[in-house]
C-alpha cells in the first residue's frame, strides 16, 4: 500500500470534507483533536439523560466532539464526524500524547515498581543510592506481597503484547536525574489488562498463572531456533564448512539425548548485489526453515549444495542485511520460545542508502524488527586480513545491530585474523549453552538468572551471555504459556529505568500513529532528506527549499522567525503530534549555521540515516500485523502503529 500523503491529496480532502463537523481541539494546537481514554466503569449512552448504556472495553480511545454542562462527553470512534455517544467526563482520562509504553524483558534488572504516590518515586531518585533507596519497597512486597505507595508491580514472566495486547498509555513525563546525574524519564501511565477490561475478574498479575508448578510443568514445552546467517561470497568455504560440521554435531548430541525436537537449525545464505552481478545467484537466500527440519541428516540434505560463490561480488562489503532480513520475515518465530540469529560474515554490510542495497535498511531499522520479533542476534565478525581496512566502520554496524537490551550489550564477537579453529570453537560455545537450556527446560528447570551466570564481566563471554538470554527468552516463553498479563492498576507513576543499574530500561516508549501521521512523517522526513542532499552544497539553498515545504505542508507560517538561520524545530515542519513527545531528535536542532559547520561525512550520515529511515516507514505501513484499532466501529485508517522513538527521524 502506499503512503496516501501527497500536498495535492491533502489539499483536496480539506476541500471535501470541511463541511464535517470535527472534534475539539487541544488548546493550543492546530491540528490535534481532543481524545480519551475509557475506564471499566463507562458505559456508552444514546443521550446524556440515557439512565443505561452500552458497556465498552476498558481503554477504548474515543475523540471528544463536545464537552457538555451536566459533565457528559459526546465522543466518537474516529475524526469522521461519525458519533458513537455519550460518556461521563467522570470515567475518562485524557491522553493528550498518543504514547504508550511496553516493558522490556525483566531478566536482567528490577521489575519495575507503578508508585500511586509520585513522592515517593521523586525521593528514591533523589537518593544518593536509588537502588538501596526502593530495596524496601522490593522487600515487603516479597514478603507481604504490597508494599506501602505501591499500586502494582511489573510481571515476573515476560508480558508480550503481540499475544497478549496490553496498552500503557503516558499521559504526562517529565525528565529527572539521578544522583550520577544519569536522565530518567518519570512515566505517569494508566493501565487496565484485558483480563480486568473485559471481566473485571481477580488474576494473578505479576506472577504465572498457577504458581511454580505451573511454571515448572509449562517450560517443558520450551523449543529453541538457532538461525545462522552466512556470508558465502568468495573466501567463505571454510566457514561455510565448520559451522555445518558444527550444526550436524550438536543434531547428533541432541539425537543422543533424546532431545531432537526441541531444537531446531535454519541456514541463510547471503552475498551481494545480483543484479550488479548475476552470476552470485542470489542475494538473500533461505536454505533451512528451522520448523521444517527434525533431524540432522535433514538439515545437511538441505545445505548440502550451499558452497562459496563463484564470482566476486561487486563491493567488498555484502548485504548482510539483507540475510538478516531473511531470517526476519521468512522464518515464524512465534512457534519457538528461544529465538536465535547468528551473523557469520567477513565483510561489511552493505548501507541501506547504497544504491545495491536489496532491503534499504540499516542497522537499526533490523535490530528494532528483531527485538518486535523477541530474536537475538549474535554476530560473529571474521577479521581476516583481506578485510582489514573495513574492520572498525564493519565493528560499528554489527555492534549497532547486535545490540541487546536485556545484556545492555553488542551480542557482538570478532574472531582474530578470521582463524577457522577459534570460530569453531565459537559455533560449538554457542549451541552447547543453548542446547543445555532446552536440556533443563525439559526438566521443568529455568535457565540460570543473572545470578547464577557465569562472569559477566569477562569481555566476549559468549557462554555467561547466551545464559542470561536463555533465561530473559524463557520469561518470553512463559509469559506466553501462562497468560502473563500487565500489572492491574489504573494510574500510577514509574520511572524508565532500573534504580539499581539505570544504564538498563524497564520499558520502552511507542507513540501510537494512525496512517495520516505516519504518511506525515513520511513526507516530513523526505522532505528533510532532500533538503539536505541540497544542502551539501549550500547549506542557504537547504533551509530555503524546508521553509517552501513548511508552507506547503500547512504548518503554521507564523513559527517561522526572520533570523537568517533558525531550527528545524522552530520553523514548525515537524507535526504536532512529534513536538512534545519525551524524545530528542536528531534533526530537531539542525539549524543553517550548524548544518554549515558540519562536515561532509557528517552530513552524509544523516541523510543516510534519514534515508534508511524512509524505507522503514514504507515496510511499516505495509506490515498489516502491528496495526492496532483502538475503538469499535472506527474507519480502518484510525487504526494505529507502535512505533519506537529510536525510529522517528
Amino acid at each position: 500500500m502506499k503512503l496516501l500523503s501527497t500536498v495535492v491529496s491533502a489539499a483536496f480532502a480539506a476541500m471535501t470534507f470541511n463541511a464535517a463537523a470535527a472534534p475539539l481541539l487541544m488548546e493550543g494546537k492546530t491540528t490535534l483533536y481532543q481524545r480519551v481514554l475509557t475506564t471499566p466503569e463507562c458505559v456508552l449512552k444514546s443521550s446524556p439523560t440515557d439512565a443505561e448504556g452500552k458497556p465498552i472495553p476498558a481503554f477504548t480511545r474515543y475523540y471528544v466532539y463536545a464537552r457538555n454542562a451536566d459533565g457528559t462527553l459526546e465522543v466518537g470512534p474516529d475524526t469522521s464526524d461519525k458519533k458513537a455517544g455519550f460518556i461521563d467526563s467522570s470515567c475518562a482520562i485524557d491522553w493528550k500524547m498518543q504514547l504508550a509504553l511496553l516493558f522490556t524483558n525483566p531478566a536482567d534488572r528490577e521489575l519495575a515498581l507503578i508508585f500511586s504516590d509520585k513522592a515517593k518515586l521523586d525521593a528514591i531518585i533523589g537518593a544518593d543510592d536509588a537502588g538501596a533507596a526502593a530495596q524496601p519497597y522490593y522487600d515487603s512486597l516479597k514478603q507481604t506481597g504490597r508494599a506501602d505507595g505501591v499500586a502494582a508491580q511489573e510481571p515476573a514472566e515476560y508480558v508480550d503484547y503481540k499475544e497478549h495486547f496490553y496498552l500503557l498509555p503516558i499521559l504526562e513525563s517529565e525528565e529527572n536525574w539521578f544522583s550520577d546525574d544519569t536522565s530518567v524519564q518519570e512515566l505517569k501511565i494508566a493501565s487496565v489488562s484485558e483480563q480486568d477490561a473485559n471481566a473485571k475478574a481477580g488474576d494473578k498479575h505479576g506472577a504465572a498463572a498457577g504458581g511454580d508448578s505451573t511454571a515448572a510443568s509449562a517450560i517443558t514445552a520450551f523449543k529453541a531456533a538457532i538461525v545462522f546467517v552466512i556470508d558465502s561470497s568468495i573466501s567463505m568455504q571454510p566457514y561455510i564448512d565448520r559451522t555445518k560440521k558444527g550444526i550436524e554435531a550438536v543434531y547428533q548430541r541432541l539425537e543422543q539425548a533424546g532431545l531432537a525436537d526441541s531444537v531446531s537449525f535454519g541456514l541463510v545464505s547471503f552475498r551481494g548485489d545480483v543484479r550488479r552481478v548475476p552470476g552470485l545467484e542470489y542475494t538473500s537466500r533461505l536454505y533451512v526453515n528451522p520448523g521444517d527440519v527434525s533431524s540432522g541428516a535433514e538439515f545437511a540434505a538441505k545445505v548440502k549444495d550451499l558452497n562459496q560463490a563463484k564470482v566476486s561480488s561487486a563491493l567488498f562489503d555484502e548485504d548482510a542485511y539483507a540475510g538478516i532480513n531473511t531470517a526476519l520475515q521468512q522464518v515464524n518465530w512465534q512457534q519457538f520460545g528461544g529465538r536465535y540469529i547468528v551473523l557469520i560474515t567477513d565483510a561489511g554490510a552493505i548501507s541501506g542508502s547504497n544504491d545495491q542495497s536489496s532491503t534499504g535498511l540499516d542497522a537499526s531499522q533490523l535490530r528494532l524488527e528483531a527485538e518486535h520479533q523477541g530474536a537475538a542476534i549474535y554476530t560473529l565478525h571474521l577479521l581476516t586480513n583481506a578485510g582489514k581496512k573495513n574492520h572498525a566502520s564493519a565493528a560499528a554496524q554489527y555492534q549497532d545491530l547486535s545490540f541487546n537490551s536485556v545484556l545492555n550489550k553488542p551480542l557482538y564477537y570478532p574472531v582474530n585474523a578470521g582463524d577457522v579453529e577459534a570460530f569453531g570453537q565459537r559455533i560449538d560455545e554457542l549451541a552447547s549453552s543453548i542446547t543445555e537450556q532446552v536440556r533443563l527446560s525439559s526438566q521443568g528447570e529455568l535457565a540460570a538468572g543473572s545470578a547464577a551466570v557465569p562472569d559477566k564481566g569477562e569481555e566476549n563471554s559468549l557462554a555467561a551471555d547466551t545464559a542470561l538470554l536463555g533465561y530473559a527468552m524463557q520469561l518470553r516463553y512463559l509469559g506466553s504459556v501462562t497468560g502473563a498479563k500487565a500489572p492491574s492498576v489504573f494510574e500510577g507513576y514509574l520511572s524508565d529505568r532500573d534504580f539499581k543499574d539505570p544504564r538498563k530500561s524497564v520499558c520502552t516508549p511507542v507513540v501510537l500513529l494512525t496512517k495520516a501521521e505516519l504518511s506525515d512523517l513520511y513526507e516530513v522526513t523526505k522532505g528533510v532528506k532532500d533538503a539536505a542532499e541540497t544542502g551539501v552544497l549550500s547549506a542557504d539553498a537547504m533551509f530555503s527549499q524546508l521553509k517552501s515545504l513548511t508552507a506547503a505542508l500547512g504548518r503554521d507560517p507564523g513559527k517561522l522567525t526572520e533570523k537568517d538561520s533558525f531550527t528545524i524545530a522552530q520553523s514548525g515542519l515537524l507535526g504536532e503530534y512529534l513536538t512534545e513527545l519525551p524524545y530528542k531528535s536528531a534533526i530537531a536542532s539542525i539549524s543553517e549555521d550548524s548544518w554549515s559547520a558540519m562536515g561532509p561525512q557528517e552530513q552524509d550520515a544523516q541523510i543516510r540515516a534519514l534515508e534508511s529511515k524512509l524505507n522503514y516507514y514504507i515496510q511499516m505501513n505495509a506490515d498489516v500485523d502491528r496495526w492496532v484499532q483502538l475503538s469499535p466501529d472506527a474507519a480502518p485508517d484510525a487504526a494505529v502503529y507502535p512505533v519506537p522513538l529510536e525510529a522517528l527521524p
